[in-house]
């Protein structure tokens, strides 16, 4: 009687684990409310998917090289002190503005005032004495024709005027030298440009020559330059276009702003650089506002040429795929298809194409989780889609996964 209870229990058991078992089977089986069971040609949950699509356009399109770049001063200068001294004032403030030829330090010039006065006194007194020993010599020039000196005497008047006309001379080479050492202690600015901190404050002592930190730093800014390196492989390009009058540089501040100024190509370094592979370049462009600050990164866009009838997709439509990058199609029966597509580059939110599709043509912007190949779709807001206009969202990854290829850049 025992064994009958367990038996029982045991059926019983068995009972309800089967009774789960196909309920859970039947449950997974059936179709949802409302849809029909899946089959060829539709979702993947069956039916007929909304879609957002747009059509291939085309459209004038820049053909780019893109870089960053470092904004340097075309013309930069450290101001030093040529004679030594205590400084005396500072004419200018911190960050001014200053112009070539400005005076910016003045150091104590008694000391060189000064050496220019004793250089002049000496001069005046050798030029007197210079003057009398001709006077001399004119003397004696008559006397000895007529034998009344020897030649001798005479020889000795002549050479006093020769050794006093070299003593002048030195003392006028002394005179401006002196000139020139007073004139060194009021520096004047050498370019016009924006000044940097001082390192030194009026009533320190100053060294001459390049002995210490500059006691200012002076940088041009307008115009100023752009360098920025790229790929060897695109410096033909670069070259073959440089003298076109359609290709320039711009300048922007963010890759996804408008430019802040343009410029031209004034410069390719004559070597490139071994461990990176690039070759550097700069751009001359105005900066009268200021906009572009020396030691700042900025984005360098390179306008090559412009392609007048590019085709062009929204960043969207591209799907990245293991064989490469492609679109979803829709034909003319509504009918979604893989198609391959090579990206030429990337502007922006849109895509240029270079080969796989042409203008007119439908492609899906927002895809499905459920889209399959051959899936009958309908555009979403019109039964003939958005027709040239890029619709918002992101799409989704294909069937076909893997990494997405932008294609920025040509090459």
């Amino acid at each position: 009687m025992k064994r009958l209870k367990i038996l029982i229990v045991f059926l019983a058991i068995g009972a309800v684990i089967g009774g789960g078992y196909w309920y859970r089977h039947q449950s997974a089986g059936a179709p949802a409310a409302g849809t029909s069971s899946p089959g060829k040609g539709k979702g993947k949950g069956g039916g007929v998917l909304i879609v957002k699509a747009t059509r291939a356009i085309t459209k004038p399109m820049p053909v780019l090289i893109e870089a960053v770049g470092t904004v340097e001063p075309e013309h930069s200068v450290q101001v030093r002190a040529q004679v030594p001294g205590v400084l005396r004032s500072v004419l200018f403030k911190e960050g001014d503005m200053v112009r070539a030829g400005q005076l910016l330090f003045q150091i104590d010039p008694r000391t060189f005032d000064a050496s220019l006065k004793q250089a002049m006194a000496q001069l005046a007194r050798d030029d007197a004495q210079l003057e009398n020993s001709r006077v001399q010599q004119e003397r004696l020039a008559p006397l000895l024709k007529r034998e009344f000196i020897t030649r001798q005497e005479y020889d000795v008047a002549v050479t006093s005027v020769k050794s006093l006309e070299a003593t002048v001379a030195a003392d006028r080479a002394l005179v401006e030298q002196a000139r020139i050492q007073l004139e060194f202690s009021r520096i004047h600015s050498p370019i016009s440009g924006r000044t940097g901190s001082l390192a030194i404050k009026s009533g320190n002592l100053v060294p001459a020559g390049g002995s210490g930190a500059p006691l200012v730093t002076i940088n041009s800014t307008d115009p100023i330059l752009v360098a920025f390196s790229v790929p060897e492989r695109q410096l033909d390009e670069i070259r073959s276009q440089q003298n076109e009058k359609k290709m320039r540089i711009e300048i922007l501040n963010d890759s996804s702003a408008p430019p802040v100024a343009e410029g031209k190509l004034v410069f390719i370094d004559n070597t490139i650089t071994a461990q990176t592979g690039t070759v550097l370049l700069k751009t001359r462009v105005d900066n009268r506002n200021e906009i572009l600050w020396p030691g700042q990164f900025v984005n360098v866009r390179i306008v090559l040429k412009i392609e007048p009838e590019a085709v062009v997709v929204p960043e969207t439509a591209v799907q990245p795929g293991q064989e490469g990058n492609f679109v979803y199609l829709i034909d003319e029966n509504s009918k979604v298809q893989v198609q391959p597509v090579k990206v030429s580059r990337q502007i922006r939110s849109e895509v240029v194409i270079a080969s796989g599709i042409k203008a007119g043509d439908q492609v899906i912007t927002e895809v499905p989780q459920a889209l399959q190949t051959g899936a009958t779709v309908r555009v979403a807001g019109s039964g003939d889609g958005v027709k040239g206009k890029e619709t918002g969202g992101k799409g989704r990854r294909g069937k076909k996964g893997g990494g997405k290829t932008e294609g920025k850049t040509k090459g």
